[in-house]
């Protein structure tokens, strides 16, 4: 893929401020694309909009709480009014935190999880996806997790919400084709900051070594080409797809 193969394209990128939503707003840069950062946190925003531009890239900064409707609203309206449309939406954003147990997950918490993980990219899939099909069409690229076909105990809402943006990914593609292609990364387990505390670990390292056929974990910068694949011409005949990047992890 060409250094400029996204040139005038604006890519809205949730949850950008680290891990794999960091390697993805970089990735979208170096392709050409100017990149809309969303997170929670405005500081961590503006950090990663000066990387970008003084790697000479254009960029906004988006304070964004994914688990509150009106602020995928906010986030939309702020996109429209210093892009005019976008044509690129990844919905990165997520969290999973793991309960002693299902009948220790508080409905705070479950709550949170679906609002986070499932029904904000419900919400920006409707707003950005409706306004590519009006303009000159486009890519959503929803990062759901391998978790969604091999759940493990005490992730059930977290694999659940995943499950069900692969349900999302479908119905959009349909709804919004063939002027909107729409597609999903499964991510499996990768280095990210959110997982450090287990995923540098020995017993996490023994796990994947027996139980993934690439015998490891991956880094962030790993998952970007599936990304650029996916809203590239490259894949101009790929909608509905769930495509694995997991280290055979969704198939061992």
């Amino acid at each position: 893929m060409s250094a400029n193969e996204l040139s005038g394209k604006v890519a809205v990128v949730t949850g950008a401020s680290r891990g794999l939503g960091l390697a993805i707003a970089h990735g979208l840069a170096r392709a050409g694309a100017a990149v809309a950062v969303a997170s929670r946190k405005t500081a961590a925003c503006q950090s990663v909009v000066d990387e970008l531009s003084a790697a000479g890239a254009s960029a906004s900064a988006h304070a964004f709480d994914a688990g509150r409707w009106e602020d995928c609203d906010r986030l939309f309206a702020e996109v429209t009014a210093r892009w005019g449309n976008a044509h690129i939406l990844v919905n990165n954003v997520g969290m999973s935190p793991v309960a002693p147990s299902s009948l220790e997950t508080s409905q705070a918490l479950f709550d949170k999880i679906i609002a986070v993980n499932l029904r904000a990219a419900f919400r920006l899939c409707a707003l950005f996806g409706n306004q590519m099909r009006a303009a000159d069409g486009g890519s959503i690229v929803n990062i759901s997790s391998s978790g969604s076909l091999r759940p493990q105990p005490g992730f059930a809402p977290y694999a659940a919400a995943k499950a069900g943006l692969n349900i999302l990914t479908t119905t959009f593609a349909k709804e919004f084709g063939p002027a909107v292609r729409v597609n999903t990364v499964m991510p499996g387990p990768f280095h990210t900051d959110a997982t450090q505390s287990w995923s540098r670990s020995e017993e996490f390292a023994r796990h994947v070594q027996s139980a993934l056929p690439l015998k490891r974990a991956g880094d962030p910068q790993e998952i970007v080409g599936a990304v650029l694949y996916l809203v590239s011409d490259l894949a101009s005949f790929t909608t509905g797809a769930c495509l694995a990047v997991d280290g055979g992890h969704s198939i061992a």
